[in-house]
């Protein structure tokens, strides 16, 4: 039976009496002018603490995040030591001439924010350098030491040509430097403690490491970052009047956001934060080193916040520690970033409102209440949309990350029209590489429907081809969002281009092998009509798969013509019709390729039949044989092409060390002739050809060398900037040596640093 009694809280006479009283005319004439009084009077307390709160937290917050973007933009810098590091041991082989190794230690620092100088030194004191020096111009260098000095002969760079500078005598001994010493003391690589550089004065910190061949120190190799590279790297913060330092825990100043107006020292004495005369940073470090007395700091990964009282006023600090693991070295540098800022600048407005409002809210305590509950209402409505907006944001990634019945787990690369990324099935639990087409690539209307055609037609020519020796398709398909995709296999091995880039020109039998396999999935495409177009060293993939080793894949269709392209009458003739763009021709309507690697025919614009890709086939060849390409580049992209049609290839014998067959320079002569018809008549009487070369047992490519070369083989990490042509695990950056596509990579504008020796 329902309960019909009063509730306890009103059960009395005195409650009732009392809520009668307050429904009253002068209940409500007391009642209602009082509580909006008390409502005003709390509302003016609880919004000053709380406004005060708020702008001390925003404080805060801004700070520590401007603290914690420095502290990634000088870690991303000093990270760069480990990469660089790596190309510079392959400049240190004797094969390597002066000029070749200078310009590719130019190419190695162009674009490197907060690099200033990279070297090696050898045991003899010589010393070969690249660095930033007057005009933001890149310069290199090579020093010998001598009885009466040490002669040093500077260059710049044009094109892939040194031209001579300057010379001049110093007493730069590279042995006798720091950064040397620690190498042969640690015999491992190391970061030095800051010190000024040679000549410039410059404080700075050096990434070293020693290069022992059996035993004996053979180089070492160094990566040198200092007070210019680093202050002209770090942005300044957003907020007026902030500036953000980067310095040790002993006061020594890595950093600062006005070192290029600090005068030059003229001693080799280390910049510390007493030589830049700012109030701020004399209070932060005051009250800086107190804290570290009394062990309050926190640990590397830790931020922390502090106020100060400088002789010039009050400000706001964020110190954030840079340490763990840079370039591979597991120490502490030891080193901090902070953010300065006026209390005035952050706080002062805060402080000013809440003065306005206590007048406004002593003047009209009604509306102060009725603003309230608006201003209530909103943040409510904020929130939700907030709420809802983050929602939709973690929908539209899940979808982004599913792709079919597959999830996308890291990228491999990207390039101008796709990226490729791991994959894993979900219910196979099977890897796999896909690739789709950037929503960048699509922005432009009028080549939106060429690009997704390209992509549609490379999908559509792999999925037709059974070649083991050709990359497999497993689905292809469109997500809701309009993203076009395809599931290949994913390679484990490397390019063509790599293979030689690490271990140099491969032997003649390994190279009949590979030449015969590529061969192999050619034939199919031309069966099938179909003219692949860019055979080149980074599209041919050699790879492992159980306990299978060196095999070939070949990769990206994306340009492959079809037969009734092959069909349609020539477009141009050289050179008054030849557009070449940054490597690579692709422009509408005229040739696609890459310089190097095409044949004279595909150059004019001609009918082209499978002897084009034969005759880049050989060119790749001559490539893993030599280490080189046909015609060598000398700067200019038509020069190569002209070669390509009107010049004689050279003795390939002549630039071969081991055995070499003189059938296999036959072989290669005929399918690099600039007559289709003295060329083999197709893929397979080529791969037949390749394997009637007799090979002697003592240098033949046996079973057992390739398992033993795959042992030793460990791919490295993918590279951001690798192309999306191929599926593999090794995605080098591109060089200006490297017979692929020539277009560069994304990169920051250099910055223009003092000359300089480690």
């Amino acid at each position: 039976m329902a309960n019909t009694r009063e509730p306890a809280s009103l059960g009395g006479p005195a409650p009732i009496r009392f809520a009668r009283a307050l429904a009253s005319p002068l209940g409500v004439l007391i009642t209602i002018p009082l509580l909006v009084i008390t409502v005003g009077i709390g509302i003016l307390l609880v919004g000053r603490n709380a406004t005060s709160s708020a702008s001390q937290s925003m404080a805060r917050r801004q700070l520590t995040e401007q603290a914690a973007a420095v502290q990634s933009q000088v870690a991303f810098a000093l990270d760069q030591a480990s990469p660089i590091l790596e190309r510079l041991r392959v400049l240190t082989d004797p094969q390597h001439s002066l000029e070749d190794a200078l310009v590719r230690m130019h190419d190695l620092i162009v674009g490197r924010p907060g690099v200033s100088y990279a070297s090696i030194s050898f045991p003899d004191g010589t010393f070969r350098g690249a660095y930033l020096g007057d005009g933001r111009r890149v310069e290199v260098q090579e020093s010998t030491v001598g009885p009466s000095g040490t002669d040093v002969s500077r260059y710049t760079v044009v094109g892939s040509r040194l031209l001579p500078l300057r010379k001049e005598t110093t007493s730069y001994d590279p042995r006798q430097r720091g950064f040397y010493q620690l190498a042969e003391r640690t015999a491992a690589r190391a970061w030095t403690d800051p010190y000024p550089f040679f000549r410039s004065y410059e404080t700075g910190v050096t990434c070293t490491e020693p290069l022992y061949v059996d035993k004996k120190l053979v180089a070492v190799l160094t990566v040198d970052f200092d007070v210019g590279a680093l202050s002209s790297y770090v942005a300044r913060p957003a907020l007026d009047e902030a500036r953000s330092i980067v310095f040790t825990r002993e006061g020594i100043i890595l950093a600062y956001p006005s070192a290029e107006k600090l005068a030059v020292p003229t001693a080799e004495k280390l910049l510390r934060y007493t030589d830049l005369r700012d109030p701020a940073l004399v209070a932060l470090f005051d009250r800086m080193n107190r804290r570290i007395e009394a062990n309050e700091l926190g640990a590397t990964s830790d931020l922390s916040f502090m106020t100060l009282d400088a002789a010039d006023g009050a400000y706001l600090a964020s110190i954030a520690a840079i340490g763990g693991k840079r370039a591979g070295i597991d120490v502490p540098l030891d080193w901090y970033v902070a953010t300065v800022v006026p209390s005035r600048t952050l706080l002062g407005p805060t402080q000013a409102l809440v003065r306005s409002s206590a007048i406004a809210s002593a003047i009209a305590l009604i509306i102060a209440v009725g603003l309230a509950l608006v201003l209530a209402w909103n943040l409510v409505r904020m929130r939700r949309q907030v709420a809802a907006s983050r929602a939709e944001a973690r929908s539209a990634e899940k979808r982004a990350k599913e792709l079919g019945s597959y999830r996308l787990v890291a990228k491999l690369g990207s390039g101008g029209m796709g990226e490729v990324w791991r994959a894993e099935h979900r219910l196979l639990a099977r890897s796999a590489a896909i690739k789709l087409i950037r929503a960048e690539a699509l922005a432009d209307p009028e080549g939106e429907g060429e690009i997704r055609e390209r992509f549609r037609r490379e999908a559509q020519t792999l999925a037709s081809m059974r070649s083991r020796h050709t990359t497999a398709i497993f689905d292809y398909g469109v997500t809701e969002d309009g993203v076009f995709y395809y599931v290949m296999e994913l390679l484990d091995g490397l390019d063509f281009e790599s293979l030689v880039l690490q271990g140099g020109a491969q032997p003649a039998a390994r190279v009949i092998s590979l030449m015969a396999q590529a061969c192999a999935s050619l034939a199919e495409a031309h069966d099938a009509g179909l003219l692949h177009r860019d055979i080149k060293p980074p599209n041919l993939f050699i790879s492992r798969a159980a306990d299978e080793v060196d095999i070939v894949k070949l990769l990206d269709f994306g340009i492959v013509m079809t037969p009734e392209e092959a069909k349609a009458p020539p477009r141009s003739t050289f050179p008054d019709d030849l557009p070449v763009e940054s490597g690579k021709l692709t422009q509408a309507g005229a040739m696609l390729g890459t310089p190097g690697f095409m044949a004279p025919e595909q150059i004019l614009g001609m009918q082209l039949d499978g002897r084009a890709d034969l005759y880049a086939l050989a060119c790749c060849a001559w490539w893993l044989v030599t280490g080189r390409e046909v015609f060598p580049r000398d700067g200019a992209d038509t020069r190569i092409l002209h070669d390509h049609i009107y010049k004689d290839p050279p003795r390939l014998r002549d630039r071969t060390r081991d055995w070499f067959p003189p059938e296999l320079e036959d072989i290669l002569r005929s399918c690099l002739a600039k007559d289709i018809e003295q060329r083999p008549r197709d893929a397979r009487h080529l791969a037949s050809m390749l394997r009637a070369i007799r090979i002697p047992p003592e240098h033949a490519w046996t079973e057992a060398k390739a398992q033993a070369w795959w042992r030793s083989f460990k791919a490295p990490a993918p590279a951001p900037s690798a192309s999306p042509s191929a599926v593999q695990l090794v995605m080098p950056a591109r060089t200006k040596e490297r017979p692929a596509d020539s277009t560069s990579e994304v990169a920051i504008a250099p910055t223009a640093l003092p000359t300089r020796e480690g």
